[in-house]
């Protein structure tokens, strides 16, 4: 306050009026790639049943187990025309919303949100596909097929294909597909308004930090990156780390702790393990399972354990799922700034030689392996992670429509 002054304005933005109308329209139709999953799997559930029916007059005649084989060879074909119609819809779904945020909405936020909310919405469109294709071979093949839990006969396939239980998927706050969730037994509204007050006053927080304190430590490192000072950009990088740490926490905990247990809450959905102790860890891998664990899930369900069961490696696995992952960020980060420079996709990358390093650390007793484990996750977390992305997308932001655009242009003519 007394270098700069009061920066915050509540009146001025840079958003235009085309960012709203082209956010709000993607944001109301990506939903409706749900819609057409539904009507897939809507077309796969007769398919199934007219299989089963077939299966069964077979049994009552001759040469039975040759002509069951033959239909089940049939459903598996059947399975790859569906597997095709749900990656075009899925394709089409991340490939839309990206091209619009790209070429189309300017502001970041607005994009970001955008982008997050296809990439979700893309998340559940594969996840029902996947579970409803192993309940559907579970109901073809039950004696060669892992066993259906218990919590599913409630609703068993295929007569969990219907419109409302896909929007309760739709809203509930998990990217696994389940027939069937857990729920209580009914909607406590005083614990749903205190998460609504916390994720309005933290977002007010984040809001105020970031435009008293974040964005002109960030235009004043400008001229350091312009000019490769590194000195300047290690002195930059750590007085960012504060804000951006602050933050991360304050945004972790409005999603994390208060939306998604207030979302929970009004879909009665009882299971609210959406985080593990994540600050506690002793080396990367863990934090990489605990800090946010419906993503974790969705991986698990339906990459990695398919993956391991096929037999790949757990190691070559386990990089499949860091790609995919990095792959994502990069969309998250890259595509609503309009700069993808490739930098949250080899952040994550990165963290594989990390997870290396943190679990032979963790062997060594004599140098207390799981404190020293903390300790580097919380140094590359804090110092070397966030703030050195969030000065490199600003930077590249700027490079392309901001002040170093017009210096570097001033510099070439110059030379």
């Amino acid at each position: 306050l007394e270098q700069y002054g009061v920066l915050i304005c509540i009146h001025c933005h840079d958003y235009k009026r085309k960012d709203v109308i082209y956010g709000s329209i993607l944001y109301l139709l990506v939903p409706c790639h749900l819609f057409v999953a539904y009507i897939i799997e809507l077309a796969a559930a007769q398919q199934a049943k007219g299989a089963l029916a077939r299966m069964k007059r077979a049994a009552d005649q001759p040469n039975t187990a040759e002509k069951q084989e033959e239909v089940r060879k049939c459903s598996k074909a059947t399975w790859k025309v569906i597997a095709f119609a749900h990656g075009i819809n899925a394709t089409l779904n991340l490939g839309i919303a990206t091209a619009v945020v790209y070429y189309y909405i300017h502001h970041p936020g607005i994009g970001s949100l955008c982008e997050l909310h296809a990439v979700i919405v893309w998340l559940k469109v594969c996840s029902y596909a996947f579970t409803n294709r192993d309940l559907r071979l579970a109901m073809l093949e039950p004696d060669s097929s892992p066993p259906v839990p218990s919590i599913y006969s409630s609703c068993p396939y295929p007569q969990n294909i219907n419109w409302k239980n896909l929007c309760y998927f739709w809203w509930a706050p998990t990217l696994v597909y389940q027939p069937v969730y857990p729920r209580t037994e009914k909607i406590r509204w005083g614990f749903v308004f205190r998460r609504a007050v916390e994720v309005v006053g933290l977002s007010i927080v984040i809001w105020v930090a970031s435009a008293q304190y974040a964005a002109p430590l960030l235009q004043n490192s400008l001229d350091t990156f312009l000019y490769l000072d590194w000195v300047s950009i290690i002195e930059r990088t750590l007085k960012l780390s504060t804000v951006s740490l602050f933050c991360w926490l304050c945004g972790f905990f409005a999603l994390f702790q208060s939306f998604l247990n207030a979302l929970a809450e009004v879909m009665r959905f009882a299971d609210r393990e959406f985080y593990g102790e994540w600050w506690n860890v002793s080396n990367i891998r863990t934090y990489w399972t605990t800090w946010n664990k419906p993503v974790t899930n969705f991986m698990r369900r339906h990459v990695y354990n398919p993956l391991v069961s096929r037999g790949v490696p757990r190691s070559i696995a386990q990089v499949i799922v860091f790609v995919i992952s990095g792959v994502l960020h990069e969309l998250l980060v890259g595509v609503p700034t309009h700069n993808v420079i490739g930098f949250a996709f080899f952040g994550m990358m990165a963290q594989i030689p990390l997870i290396v390093l943190t679990d032979w650390v963790q062997k060594i007793k004599w140098l207390r392996g799981n404190m020293a484990g903390n300790m580097i996750f919380w140094f590359s977390f804090c110092i070397v992670g966030q703030p050195l992305a969030a000065l490199a997308y600003f930077f590249a932001w700027q490079a392309k429509y901001g002040s170093v655009s017009k210096q570097a242009q001033q510099m070439h003519f110059f030379w």
